[in-house]
């Protein structure tokens, strides 16, 4: 089990941010905006998947999820209110959030379904925001010049992805989910959650003005590909989840913590006296 505190992030998201926050690269301001944009529905059908993957086991196991569900409530609803702030700001910029409303028709197809698919989407999608914010834990400089209240919000963000990693993935398997439909539900994600990111970052970059730019295609070519490039960086531990033997928590490093100990003054623990 996994004990979870929700944390309050103490960042000022009331001031506008520029169009190019990301160190001036907008193929990089592209790229989060549009994850942030997928953020609000997603995590909600994550909280919803979650609370009724847990409603769904024995009482008698209910009470061992308990805290830790609550936890994962907890963060992922915080990750929703400040992404959806941040996500104002992108719409008053004039980009247009296509992800979100086609998420949402997706997700009606989904109603009625046994809750262990609701829980395999779930830890499919969780496993990817958890090896990328590895990712991005591993490697903050490719953040520097970054407006540092953004900069903070998405380290914050990794480190609570990568701390309620095996959340949704450990209800899945007390409920009997099986190794079968865990890896189709993942191969499915990855397709639809791939060319989801590719359709809103150039939807982006051409309300932008920058997709036809080379810098724009270079940018993307080193950071997406580059020595230390996310797709290069993530593929094998991406690879990993269809292990019959693998658990989450394998993957995991001291990045989450460590920045969590460091940076104890840009949040406050929500219910501390």
């Amino acid at each position: 089990m996994t004990d979870l505190v929700v944390r309050r992030l103490l960042i000022d998201l009331e001031k506008p941010f520029e169009r190019h926050w990301c160190g001036g690269d907008a193929f990089r301001s592209a790229l989060f905006n549009a994850l942030s944009m997928s953020f609000p529905v997603g995590e909600q059908f994550f909280i919803d998947s979650v609370r009724n993957g847990h409603k769904a086991l024995p009482t008698e196991m209910q009470e061992k999820f308990k805290a830790e569900v609550q936890g994962f409530i907890g963060q992922e609803a915080t990750h929703r209110r400040i992404h959806a702030l941040f996500n104002g700001h992108l719409e008053k910029q004039g980009l247009v959030n296509e992800w979100a409303p086609r998420a949402q028709e997706r997700m009606k197809l989904m109603d009625g379904l046994d809750p262990r698919h609701h829980l395999g989407i779930t830890a499919a999608n969780e496993h990817f925001t958890a090896i990328m914010a590895d990712w991005m834990l591993a490697n903050p400089d490719l953040l520097a010049g970054s407006d540092e209240r953004l900069r903070t919000m998405w380290l914050w963000h990794s480190a609570e992805e990568s701390e309620h990693k095996s959340t949704a993935f450990d209800l899945y398997v007390a409920l009997g989910g099986n190794h079968e439909w865990r890896v189709t539900w993942f191969r499915r994600i990855t397709t639809v959650f791939l060319m989801d990111t590719l359709k809103q970052t150039v939807n982006n970059l051409r309300r932008d003005g920058t997709l036809w730019k080379w810098s724009t295609w270079n940018s993307a070519a080193s950071y997406l590909f580059g020595k230390r490039g996310l797709i290069r960086q993530t593929y094998r531990p991406w690879r990993e989840y269809k292990r019959v033997d693998f658990h989450p928590r394998q993957l995991e490093t001291t990045l989450s913590r460590r920045w969590l100990d460091e940076n104890r003054d840009q949040y406050s623990l929500v219910g501390a006296g």
